[in-house]
């Protein structure tokens, strides 16, 4: 008798699960690398404990004085729940204005606090699975109870961590939400939301949304929430950055040609030929240099995208000082709005670039990368520089790039 061989079934693939507790994974619950497969630019994720036991590091008069000053991005958004009407202000604020503010239904956004305050800048260290360029900034949100900024989608990733208070977040994760705008108040709000998911977040829950997933936070009491918002540029935004560059460089000789002309049947008419040379005159100005290419992007992204310029600081010390002072347990402090960046060259031989703030300096591979992830330069790692890549801190030091700290200076 012959016994039939039965092909074992193969398990069906697990659904991932939208919501996690992360107590014993901070942040993400999972490997950074499951996470970029599952999650990232793919699906939102609920991640509970992702910082257990978060306390916020400022309050809300904290908040509201940083958004009395003139360099801060600040907004403040107001809802008349009665009427479904939003309103919508850009500061400075006066000072004075906050005591009077209503007790709720309104919200205090202010933008760059990562740039502002040093703890919480202290956060990006956890999300360092991600380039750091693509990180834009991290937005802090005071709202009143049944404060919200309504129903709205962004184009960018966002991790919205809660750090004080409770919030409540609906989101719509159906496949094709409906995406059109509200044409009666001046904010992008959506005309139509359906929750498919609801959840109340306390302090150190983060919610994950990537692009295009229409949400909506109204705080359940007074409340902060922290948003670490990606660098998502468009393509219009790239190309006209891109065809900038290219226009800015191009050589004057190289122009529209005709040398192939025929005589005109119509001297009006704008023929196939030459629309397929105004191509070719286009195609002359492609940038087929990967490493041309490359600098161009470096420089894109390191520019800080706000109003914020980085200023060289007055009284100068000399370099024998300030290597002095290094050695000595200085060290040099980057300025916030300093963005960096670097790339390893195309060809080998070739020098790597490093990027800091749209200018870019040819550098060693290691002193590109050393320079470009130290938010603080101590002795040692200056020491252990190339000349090139020594000449290039004392250059961006003396361009405002960095603060020299001194040892009795030091927190």
């Amino acid at each position: 008798m012959t016994r039939k061989t039965v092909a074992a079934k193969k398990p069906a693939p697990q659904a991932t699960p939208i919501e996690i507790d992360a107590s014993a994974m901070p942040p993400l619950g999972m490997t950074p690398e499951r996470f970029l497969r599952d999650y990232w630019q793919k699906k939102p994720l609920l991640i509970r404990n992702a910082f257990p036991g978060y306390q916020s590091p400022l309050q809300p008069e904290d908040l509201a004085g940083l958004a009395c000053e003139e360099a801060a991005l600040s907004r403040i958004v107001m809802h008349d729940r009665a009427n479904d009407r939003w309103t919508l202000r850009h500061g400075p604020f006066e000072e004075a204005e906050f005591p009077g503010m209503p007790h709720h239904d309104w919200t205090l956004l202010v933008q760059d606090m990562d740039k502002w305050d040093s703890d919480i800048a202290a956060l990006l260290p956890a999300f360092s699975f991600l380039p750091r360029w693509r990180i834009d900034d991290v937005m802090v949100s005071f709202a009143a109870p049944g404060g919200s900024v309504g129903a709205h989608v962004d184009q960018y990733d966002v991790f919205l961590l809660q750090a004080q208070g409770h919030r409540r977040w609906q989101i719509d994760a159906s496949e094709n939400p409906p995406l059109g705008f509200r044409n009666d108040v001046e904010l992008k709000l959506l005309s139509e939301f359906n929750a498919s998911h609801e959840w109340v977040l306390g302090p150190g829950d983060m919610l994950y949304l990537p692009p295009g997933v229409p949400h909506n936070g109204v705080a359940e009491d007074a409340c902060l929430t922290f948003s670490v918002g990606m660098r998502a540029p468009s393509a219009a935004e790239l190309l006209g950055d891109f065809v900038d560059t290219l226009a800015a460089d191009a050589d004057e000789a190289l122009r529209y040609a005709d040398p192939d002309l025929a005589p005109a049947t119509d001297p009006a008419e704008i023929d196939t030929a030459a629309m397929n040379r105004a191509v070719e005159a286009l195609n002359m100005l492609r940038m087929n240099d990967p490493d041309r290419l490359g600098e161009w992007f470096g420089r894109f992204m390191t520019v800080y995208r706000a109003a914020g310029e980085v200023q060289p600081g007055a009284d100068p010390r000399s370099r024998i000082e300030i290597e002095w002072d290094l050695q000595h347990e200085a060290a040099l402090h980057r300025h916030p709005w300093s963005r960096m960046a670097w790339r390893r060259a195309h060809d080998k031989g070739q020098p790597s670039q490093l990027f800091v703030a749209g200018q870019s300096y040819a550098l060693p591979a290691d002193d590109a990368s050393a320079i470009a992830n130290a938010v603080v330069l101590d002795g040692a790692t200056y020491a252990g520089l190339s000349e090139a890549g020594r000449d290039c801190v004392v250059g961006l030091l003396q361009a405002g790039h960095y603060q020299l700290v001194l040892a009795d200076e030091e927190e």
